[in-house]
């Protein structure tokens, strides 16, 4: 079944316990969004569901709430419910949503990841956790340790599985998935369902029911694009005049070296960010996330990995400080402005040997725009929106 609009119906019509219908309402959350309408009375009912939606689309309720009602007590280092989450970032998050609600049914959360205290979340398994959220990497760790035991979930959550699939995790997610009894239920959600994504389906849901919901996708006529050709001394201080005239600005670089510097950078010119990526400590990645999405911290420096999974709202200027790697990475990258109807700028940095690339790049998104050589004490740099170089002639 396919959708692309939100549902006139309630939780409670579709089978919602009415202590997690009161959690919701307390939050302000009265009205499904298409992907929990679709999908909730399928999963209370124990069907395998696959459902296609993107990050943002509400999949935490759609698969939270069903699996809330029916998990089972755990017993010490046995968890009863796994969700299987590529980031750390999007295991805080999901966990996050379901501590809220778990506390309305009297179920314990516990979010597992990388980065984070072994011992530790050793002694939390061994309390008793019903709803375990992992990244793959860390339960095997747990797992090879003898901390965590696998063999009584009786319903697992594959969440961004084509991210997943992105990161090279599939191999650790099937090591996994072989050690949980195979009457189980399971509920796999992704963006796309490529074939590597499609294997899984095929060979770990029995039976399942398809539901997608096509996310309205921000496109490349709903934000405006500046392709700015700099100078490699000069590169760092254009930066700094973009995203001092933004309100919230994102910055992408292809390393964590690079994001690093890049922060260095920025602060010498007086520019507070902060930067995200896999070498960090967890707390000093949570952070950053929870300041920029607060709009304490406007400026934010990622790499494509460690952004992953993000959905913060109010961004305003997406620099590509690296250039992408192809158009799909550019158009996700930039997909992270212009949302919710709000307006969005997509900066682009280009060195003189960037140049073949870009007008590649360009074509295979449908611009023709020309690459405009700037310095950093450009004044236009400070409203780049307000400035729109003419369209190339074809």
């Amino acid at each position: 079944m396919t959708t692309d609009m939100e549902t006139g119906t309630t939780f409670a019509g579709l089978g919602v316990a009415p202590e997690l219908v009161e959690a919701l309402g307390s939050q302000g959350i009265r009205s499904p969004f298409a992907v929990q309408a679709l999908t909730i009375a399928d999963a209370l009912a124990g069907r395998d569901v696959c459902g296609k939606a993107k990050t943002g689309s509400g999949k935490t309720l759609a698969f939270g709430l069903p699996m809330l009602m029916r998990t089972p007590r755990a017993g010490s280092g046995s968890p009863t419910s796994l969700v299987l989450v590529p980031t750390r970032e999007l295991a805080v998050q999901v966990a996050e949503v379901l501590e809220v609600l778990g506390r309305a049914v009297d179920r314990r959360v516990l979010a597992v990841y990388g980065g984070t205290d072994l011992d530790r979340q050793t002694r939390q398994l061994a309390d008793g956790a019903d709803i375990v959220v992992a990244t793959p990497g860390r339960l095997i760790d747990l797992a090879d340790r003898k901390a965590v035991r696998l063999d009584k979930v009786s319903t697992l959550v594959v969440d961004e599985a084509d991210r997943m699939a992105d990161m090279g995790f599939l191999p650790q997610v099937e090591w996994l998935l072989r050690r949980m009894p195979v009457e189980r239920q399971t509920l796999l959600f992704s963006a796309t369902l490529d074939s590597a994504v499609d294997q899984v389906v095929r060979r770990h849901l029995r039976d399942p029911v398809l539901h997608e919901v096509q996310a309205r996708q921000v496109t490349v006529d709903e934000m405006e694009h500046r392709f700015l050709k700099v100078h490699q001394l000069d590169k760092a201080k254009v930066c700094a005049a973009v995203v001092g005239g933004a309100t919230k600005a994102l910055c992408f670089c292809r390393t964590k070296r690079g994001a690093d510097r890049l922060v260095e950078d920025l602060r010498r010119e007086g520019v507070r960010a902060a930067a995200i990526h896999g070498d960090l400590r967890q707390s000093a990645r949570e952070k950053a996330l929870e300041d920029f999405a607060a709009g304490k911290l406007p400026t934010l420096v990622a790499t494509d990995v460690a952004a992953r999974g993000l959905d913060i709202d109010g961004v305003d200027v997406v620099v590509h400080y690296d250039p992408p790697e192809d158009h799909k990475a550019y158009l996700h990258r930039s997909g992270r402005t212009a949302r919710a109807g709000e307006g969005g700028v997509a900066v682009t940095l280009v060195l003189w040997d960037q140049e073949l690339a870009i007008e590649r790049l360009q074509r295979r998104i449908g611009l023709r725009l020309p690459i405009v050589e700037v310095f950093s004490n450009d004044p236009r740099l400070k409203k780049l929106a307000d400035w729109a170089p003419e369209p190339l002639k074809t």
